[in-house]
């Protein structure tokens, strides 16, 4: 349950039948269990994840890995110890570029990076339940016998890894015999070059300027003068931009809400700008992508709005990244704020721009924003990118995010991704973890202790049980129980008609 006392509430629907896949096109490979969520706290869905499950609009769906025709391992990055690649930073060059002159690359160098297809495909047949439990006035909710809270956040920042020395170059020498005579004096230094005697001086007053400046302030910016450290991935985002160019580019973030005004008022501009995304970058028919199913699957959100005190300023919950171009949006993310992460949902943009590589930018973007939230909440430290998909190679770009890690389909532990790679190359699913003796930590242990809305009465199972009249429904409930965790089985409301 949340701080607010508010309860996450789900129905179930299991996931006996396959669907087509949007990877590799197979009629019906792609497998996946499947629930409805009413509502959701960010604490549940930052658990759920990290279980291996993602959301589409509020339908939320865990692959079955050893079963789907292309299994999807969620990805996540280390946002703080991330350095962009070459690739990562020409794209950066090239906006800036575009930005401070006008310049447009001709050729299209994202390719492959558009993005993953709509995860339609796993909502075939389902649409929201006709009962809605959410009608009920949570005043009249009971807690009868509901166990206490188990919510334990294990995630901490990561801290970040010291940089290796660069190796000294080793020494000349010389095969050339010599001259007989009195040699070196072997108690004086050895003889240097001219420039390395005014390297070495640069570098003296370099770190004296910085001990000068410790002394003087007591929580110093790291400067400049530090670096033999690479540049940040904030510097270079705003590298070579003069103060008036060419082109504007606005950044905003506004949360998923019809209450919002910002969200309101740039509805419209937003909603066509993902149909025209959608027809020509995947090809979608017009009536695919719609206003109807841009609602449902980027702007309706089983998350509800949360602030914490020791929470990022935004709050936690669903928002839109919105890029704009001298007052129009040309691009927008789907974002969530999660306890842990900022994880990407979608990403849609405008076609004509395609040559800038905005998949690229725009995650980039996304990983410097996350590191902007850590610093006000300290465990928000990675950015989710959502799944990886392996036996796809146009989905391999997300591990180019580094450093990163790959969620184990068996133990939910984290894999660094170069320790992963190899297993896949010889089997598309694969237990990721090396340790053969390793469990689910979170494994269901109690299924009586998991919780139920049934009759606008929250129970666990087994009360629920003993009143329940009809089929047994026991099987159903352990796959769902299971599938979430002993912990979240016992903090989401499983709904019961």
């Amino acid at each position: 349950m949340a701080a607010g006392g508010s309860y996450s509430i789900v129905e179930y629907f299991g996931g006996d039948d396959g669907y087509r896949c949007g990877y590799c096109k197979h009629e019906n490979g792609n497998f996946s269990h499947g629930m409805w969520s009413h509502t959701m706290t960010v604490q549940d869905y930052q658990d759920l994840i990290d279980r291996g499950w993602r959301r589409s609009g509020k339908y939320v769906y865990k692959p079955i890995m050893n079963k789907t025709c292309c299994p999807q391992y969620t990805i996540r990055c280390h946002a703080l110890n991330f350095h962009p690649s070459k690739t990562h930073k020409k794209t950066l060059k090239r906006v800036n570029k575009f930005l401070s002159k006008g310049e447009m690359p001709v050729e299209r160098c994202d390719e492959g990076h558009e993005g993953e297809p709509m995860d339609s495909v796993h909502e075939e047949g389902v649409r929201p339940p006709p009962e809605d439990p959410l009608k009920i006035d949570h005043s009249e909710v009971q807690d009868i016998a509901t166990s206490p809270d188990t919510d334990s956040t294990n995630s901490t920042a990561p801290t970040t890894p010291r940089e290796d020395a660069a190796p000294a170059s080793a020494e000349k020498t010389s095969s050339v015999t010599p001259k007989p005579g009195n040699g070196a004096d072997p108690n004086r230094p050895q003889c240097r070059k001219a420039k390395d005697i005014r390297k070495e001086r640069r570098l003296q007053k370099d770190q004296q300027k910085q001990q000068e400046t410790v002394s003087s302030t007591p929580n110093p910016a790291p400067s400049k003068s530090q670096s033999n450290q690479p540049k940040s991935l904030e510097e270079f985002i705003t590298e070579s931009l003069p103060n008036d160019p060419l082109h504007r580019l606005e950044v905003r973030l506004v949360p998923v809400s019809f209450e919002d005004p910002d969200f309101l008022a740039s509805y419209k501009q937003s909603a066509a700008l993902y149909a025209r995304y959608q027809m020509t970058v995947h090809g979608d028919a017009p009536y695919e992508c719609g206003e109807s199913e841009f609602k449902r699957f980027l702007c309706d959100s089983p998350l509800e709005a949360e602030t914490a005190p020791d929470g990022p300023d935004v709050g936690y919950g669903s928002f839109h990244q919105q890029y704009w171009l001298d007052g129009r949006i040309v691009a927008v993310g789907v974002l969530d704020i999660l306890p842990s992460c900022v994880s990407s949902v979608y990403l849609y943009y405008h076609p004509d721009f395609s040559s800038l590589s905005l998949g690229t930018y725009s995650a980039l973007r996304e990983i410097a924003f996350t590191r902007q939230l850590q610093q006000q909440s300290p465990k928000l430290a990675y950015y989710y990118l959502g799944f990886y998909v392996h036996s796809c190679p146009k989905m391999r770009y997300k591990g180019q995010y580094r450093p990163s890690d790959l969620l184990c389909p068996e133990t939910y532990a984290w894999v660094p991704i170069e320790r992963s790679i190899p297993r896949l190359e010889i089997s598309a699913y694969s237990r990721l973890n090396e340790n053969a003796q390793a469990g689910d930590a979170l494994a269901l242990k109690d299924l009586g202790r998991a919780l139920v809305l049934h009759r606008r009465t929250v129970m666990p199972y087994a009360a629920y049980a003993r009143k329940r009249k009809g089929l047994n429904d026991e099987k159903e409930v352990e796959q769902y129980a299971s599938l979430v965790g002993q912990t979240c089985a016992e903090r989401i409301l499983l709904y019961r008609a």
